[in-house]
């Protein structure tokens, strides 16, 4: 056995990505695959991220500089801040886990829901912090009243992920205040929007007020989803300035690839694409729930890009002959929704195969 490893990392345990396109084509011996099931946007990267990026290749040899302060003050604008409000990290998943070096101490608690993204709980626990999870409630949905019943004077990190992952679904924002206002002090409220744009906006809580007042509060975006860039691995967050400088002081410094930053300030510049492709995924999500229905599902109503939904049959063995079939699919097996499936919303003519591919799929398991 290896020796000499933080013995916090015997409670986590390790993410296990799906299979990749290649190993499904190999395995069953297929030409072509269709890949939804890591919420990644197909109709991306878009044009004026390429051409930044590639303009870049011939300043990989220096550390990303101009972009880097750039890309802060341009999403500070966004949020009606400045640049000194934001910093940045290797997509969202690296500034998840710079917050939870910021903040966390041995003994420490965190409350996170029990079924939504699994980096909370693994980078809470490497920290040596107590993992309470609250269970979603009987709409799939993250229901602050328990969150505010579960606090104590050891709750350091409130992890909220609005739109929920795998769910889709949104907190309720008129509540959203009144779990603020009962914070320990030294506790604070982490919102992980990595879908919010894709969401109808009347429903999400505008966490600026609070950020802007001084509250414990920080939100944190990815330009992987609405903006097409997973590869570029760009995240980022918004805080008070004072925080943002312990974060950057935690974290490493240049932590965003150049060629990444050139097509993230590229998109926030010239948003007209993911604006375009956005408001099409939105619209295939609701006319794939619509059909899914059809089929005898039952979706959830997501406000991210994918849908999420209980099937007539075991999710396993459905997702299993999609596969067999050259679809990637999700399975919610592993949050304990062994019903359902989350499958991300691709380009129209990809959504159309999956729902043909399902119903098969539906057919072949009725027999």
């Amino acid at each position: 056995m290896v020796k000499g490893i933080r013995k916090f990392a015997y409670d986590c345990e390790k993410y296990v990505s799906g299979k990749s396109m290649d190993e499904v084509m190999e395995e069953y011996g297929l030409t072509s695959v269709i890949k939804l099931g890591s919420n990644e946007n197909q109709y991306a990267p878009y044009p004026a991220a390429v051409q930044a990026m590639q303009a870049e290749i011939g300043r990989m040899n220096i550390y990303p500089e101009k972009n880097y302060i750039r890309l802060k003050e341009l999403v500070g604008e966004k949020f009606g801040v400045t640049g000194d409000w934001v910093s940045l990290g290797h997509g969202a998943g690296n500034v998840l886990d710079e917050v939870a070096k910021t903040l966390l101490e041995d003994g420490d608690e965190v409350l996170l829901p029990k079924e939504s993204y699994r980096l909370y709980r693994e980078i809470s626990k490497i920290m040596g912090a107590k993992v309470v999870e609250i269970p979603l409630n009987e709409n799939y949905t993250i229901d602050l009243a328990d969150y505010k019943k579960a606090l104590t004077d050891k709750t350091k990190i409130v992890w909220i992920c609005n739109p929920n992952n795998p769910t889709g679904t949104v907190i309720d924002k008129d509540t959203f205040g009144d779990l603020i206002d009962v914070l320990p002090e030294k506790c604070w409220l982490v919102v992980d929007e990595a879908y919010a744009d894709f969401s109808d906006p009347n429903l999400l809580p505008d966490l600026m007020p609070y950020i802007k007042a001084g509250k414990n509060v920080i939100n944190i975006h990815t330009f992987s989803k609405y903006y097409g860039l997973a590869g570029g691995r760009i995240g980022y967050l918004v805080a008070n300035p004072e925080f943002i400088n312990w974060y950057d002081t935690v974290s490493e410094p240049f932590n965003a690839n150049r060629m990444g930053l050139a097509g993230a300030v590229a998109l926030m510049e010239h948003p007209e694409d993911p604006k375009k492709y956005g408001d099409i995924m939105i619209k295939d999500r609701a006319w794939m729930n619509e059909e899914l229905k059809k089929m005898g599902c039952t979706p959830i109503d997501s406000q991210a890009n994918f849908v999420f939904f209980a099937c007539p049959y075991p999710a396993d063995e459905v997702a299993e002959i999609l596969l067999q079939n050259g679809v990637i699919v999700r399975p919610c097996g592993g949050w304990g929704f062994d019903q359902f499936l989350r499958i991300s919303i691709g380009t129209t003519e990809q959504n159309k195969v999956v729902l043909t591919e399902l119903k098969k799929a539906f057919d072949q398991l009725g027999d």
